[in-house]
């Protein structure tokens, strides 16, 4: 692995477990690598099957082994739900072949139950002058 800038494209996520009862979920992500944290915009009213085809950039080096990512429902008038999250490991072969296609990860809760999937994209530019 090297040093370089890892580009995670959010594509979009099925079947979620919806955590409002009245009306749609208004479903956002947020990235961490590291100590790096990034936060999609909110798919407002899109419930359970939001599209969002967004892009974040992380600074990575060689110690970087996986992408966790949390699934929030933005509250209204209360505190955002967790929908649940993922870890997506970052395979050696995505820093050797620079890419891999929009994939589909499980989302889970914290007891490791099913919430949905999530669809993501990434993409590896090594920096030349560290490589």
């Amino acid at each position: 692995m090297g040093y370089g800038t890892l580009e995670v494209i959010l594509v979009n996520a099925k079947h979620l477990h919806n955590t409002d009862f009245l009306t749609k979920m208004d479903p956002y992500v947020i990235f961490s690598v590291k100590t790096q944290e990034k936060i999609s915009t909110v798919a407002k009213g899109q419930g359970s099957n939001p599209e969002w085809n967004e892009s974040f950039l992380f600074t990575v080096t060689d110690d970087v082994s996986e992408l966790r990512l949390k699934i929030m429902d933005k509250g209204t008038f209360t505190a955002d739900d967790f929908v649940g999250e993922a870890t997506i490991p970052l395979d050696p072969a995505l820093f050797i072949h620079g890419s891999l296609p929009p994939t589909s990860y499980n989302v889970v809760n914290k007891h490791q139950k099913y919430r949905g999937e999530i669809k993501i994209g990434l993409n590896f530019t090594p920096d030349p002058q560290n490589y």
